[in-house]
């Protein structure tokens, strides 16, 4: 991973650490590495943040000076932007966005001309143009400057196409919505309008300061009073930028990512659709959805944590559904990103489809227990954990100790001095004991 670019573009503080002078440089050098020397149009679109303006501005500016037109979208989800790039033939789409993160944050991220996230060679080869961006000489004048194309009903394309993905209507059911003041604010609540559902609305009053502001899908705790609350037959709450859905039951429970691919993995296996007959997880995926597969005769292959590592597994293998416990769900069939309002109205599509309450589809699945506990160690050691003998015996002999009715998985974080112990199984108070123990011993073989 480079200086620049991280696991989902490039994120820092607007104006602080992603300037936007930055945001120029990320422009230019974008434009020319991604365009090919072709003349075109970038699409651009961002969620609610004060920031977006000022960073729009910047990054379009380095689009136009390299000759390249600038679709701008204006306020759109990430999964439409990814759509829209395919709908406009564009050379690329940018989002400004940091998703589930806080105001002060902002980000900028690329899809290609197909809709998806680039590949680390691209992103360094950006990157290496960004750091040295007098290496760009092009500068074109007069006629062959780019322009900005405003294309602010763009949106409703948006809408058609998600549309067009649900076999018949939502009416006569109720559906309580959460849309983190972000960038779904409008379309979510106008979709299931056009749906025929009836819709309870909250944080859908963007100020520019207020995205992700105890909302959300990192925050559904509003969300699950009010499904219950106003008897809503299903909750969906959504992240900054719209590319995740945390779903609740009508009883006010949590429907992560692990129940949303049990309940709509099993529904397009019953109806041929599943693809090679596998769903696609991360190393974080719990246990209970492997127990849950195995037992209906679906498989499951695991990734590094990140849905551009799903994908990638994904399109490598001809597999149609995967993604994250965090509620990045991807569904290749429809769009090439992890799109959170899709994966709402599948999921109500799978209730209407199986004429089940969605607390009904969430109990197919039992969630293993899981802790998490860190270590302190040295920050040069963080990285080499496993070449301590007997911090590798010690995690081999805990792993034993489940016979396949557990795991552990030890990882460092990526910002502090510290190694995550994840452990999970079936009974919470031995796992905790049991992860507080490797942690004690893993502290004190490389802590400080």
């Amino acid at each position: 991973m480079g200086r620049l670019f991280g696991t989902d573009g490039i994120r820092g503080i607007a104006n602080k650490d992603l300037t936007p002078e930055l945001a120029y440089n990320i422009g230019r050098a974008g434009a020319y590495v991604l365009s090919k020397g072709k003349k075109g149009a970038i699409v651009v679109g961002k969620d609610t943040r004060q920031s977006g303006d000022m960073l729009e501005a910047a990054l379009t500016a380095g689009i136009c000076s390299i000759g390249l037109d600038v679709i701008s979208l204006g306020i759109v989800p990430t999964p439409a932007v990814a759509y829209l790039t395919r709908k406009y033939n564009a050379l690329a789409g940018v989002v400004i966005s940091a998703s589930h993160n806080p105001v002060e944050y902002n980000g900028i991220k690329f899809f290609n001309q197909e809709g998806y996230k680039l590949n680390d060679d691209i992103e360094e080869e950006i990157e290496e143009l960004i750091l040295n961006i007098e290496k760009i000489r092009h500068r074109p004048i007069g006629g062959d400057i780019g322009r900005i194309i405003p294309e602010r009903d763009a949106y409703k394309h948006y809408i058609g196409y998600l549309k067009s993905t649900i076999e018949g209507d939502f009416k006569n059911i109720k559906i309580a919505l959460d849309c983190g003041n972000g960038a779904l604010y409008k379309i979510a609540p106008q979709l299931i309008e056009e749906l025929g559902g009836e819709v309870i609305v909250i944080n859908h009053k963007p100020n520019g300061t207020n995205i992700n502001v105890e909302c959300g899908s990192t925050n559904p705790e509003k969300l699950q009073s009010l499904v219950v609350e106003r008897k809503a037959q299903v909750g969906l709450s959504f992240d900054g930028d719209g590319d995740r859905l945390i779903a609740v039951d009508e009883l006010g429970n949590i429907i992560d990512g692990d129940h949303i691919l049990a309940i709509c993995g099993t529904y397009l296996h019953s109806k041929g659709k599943l693809k090679n007959n596998t769903v696609v997880g991360t190393v974080m995926t719990n246990m209970g959805l492997d127990h849950y597969l195995k037992s209906k005769g679906i498989g499951i292959v695991k990734t590094a944590v990140g849905d551009r590592y799903v994908l990638e597994e994904m399109l490598e293998n001809g597999y149609v559904l995967g993604g994250e416990q965090s509620g990045h769900i991807i569904f290749l069939e429809h769009n090439t990103t992890g799109d959170g309002l899709l994966t709402g109205i599948k999921l109500i599509e799978v209730m209407k489809g199986t004429d089940k309450k969605l607390s009904e589809l969430r109990g197919i699945m039992n969630k293993f227990p899981q802790v998490l506990v860190n270590a302190k160690v040295r920050e040069e050691l963080k990285n080499s954990y496993m070449e301590d003998e007997e911090i590798r015996t010690e995690i081999k002999r805990v792993e034993e100790m489940f016979h396949g009715e557990g795991r552990v998985l030890i990882r460092p974080s990526g910002t502090e001095p510290l190694v995550r112990v994840m452990i999970e199984g079936k009974d919470k108070e031995k796992i905790l004991d049991i992860a507080n123990k490797l942690a004690k011993f893993i502290e004190d073989r490389i802590g400080s």
